[in-house]
């Protein structure tokens, strides 16, 4: 009787618990909707006039980003929109982040600020860009000041919910005890807020990704927002799809392997949720 030897049957094995993992995380029916929409994509793509007008084939926007690879040019828009992004939130949650809790701390002022926090998180960034472009002309400054603009008031208002979510009880029995402001803020506030504060930035970020796009459109710095837009004015709608693609793929990464994981952690730790 024939027998399979250890070596043969441990990576079938492996390779089962990863088909397993790929298919319980969704994978199976993420593979399907992508190759659907390729092949979607390259039917309309074929049958449509002016194809490589109006939309060109999958294979044609593969062969437009290898030329850009080839040029470095591809490499050098993506540094400089991912540049921006990481600078702009780092600022948006410096300032987001300890505002949020300074205005949480007093119910009185939170609830003086909030109705004037909303008026400006109606305003987006885009709407108060022509402004700044008058103010600072097409300058990195500018598409800065957008993107701190929008990450940091979905953070401000994440914080302050979980500010004023702490049950009152936890800081007077603090206080009874003799403890600081500076106490009560850094044993309380601070780790009572931690899964909004972890929320909040998520949604900034995201946001801020937007702006960074958007920023780059209209002020003409180089990015993948930049590519696009010069693109569309010459007739590359190869180069516009693919910057459009590259925006979703960079942002799916972004969230998934890096927000995400940061957020369930951070809720894990500081919320309800008990390991």
């Amino acid at each position: 009787m024939a027998t399979t030897s250890p070596s043969v049957e441990r990576p079938r094995v492996v390779q089962s618990a990863r088909w397993r993992r790929f298919t319980k995380g969704g994978g199976a029916e993420l593979l399907v909707m992508v190759v659907g929409i390729l092949a979607l994509w390259s039917f309309l793509s074929s049958v449509i006039p002016n194809p490589s007008r109006y939309l060109p084939a999958p294979l044609t926007v593969v062969f437009s980003s290898t030329d850009m690879l080839w040029k470095g040019l591809l490499p050098n828009y993506l540094g400089q929109t991912v540049w921006r992004l990481v600078l702009g939130s780092i600022l948006g949650l410096a300032i987001g982040i300890p505002f949020g809790i300074l205005l949480g701390l007093n119910r009185t002022i939170s609830d003086v600020f909030y109705p004037i926090l909303n008026f400006f998180q109606s305003i987006s960034g885009i709407a108060i860009l022509p402004i700044i472009v008058v103010w600072w002309g097409n300058s990195e400054k500018t598409v800065f000041t957008v993107i701190l603009y929008t990450a940091m008031f979905p953070i401000t208002f994440n914080v302050l919910a979980g500010v004023r979510s702490i049950p009152r009880i936890y800081v007077n029995m603090l206080r009874s005890l003799g403890a600081s402001r500076f106490q009560v803020a850094r044993d309380v506030i601070l780790p009572g807020a931690m899964p909004y504060i972890a929320t909040g930035a998520r949604l900034g970020i995201a946001f801020a990704w937007r702006a960074v796009i958007a920023g780059e459109m209209l002020v003409g710095k180089r990015g993948l927002g930049w590519m696009i837009f010069t693109a569309q004015d010459t007739d590359h709608t190869d180069q516009v799809i693919l910057g459009m693609v590259m925006i979703g793929v960079i942002w799916i990464l972004i969230d998934r392997y890096a927000l995400r994981p940061i957020e369930a952690d951070t809720i894990q730790r500081w919320g309800l949720v008990q390991r």
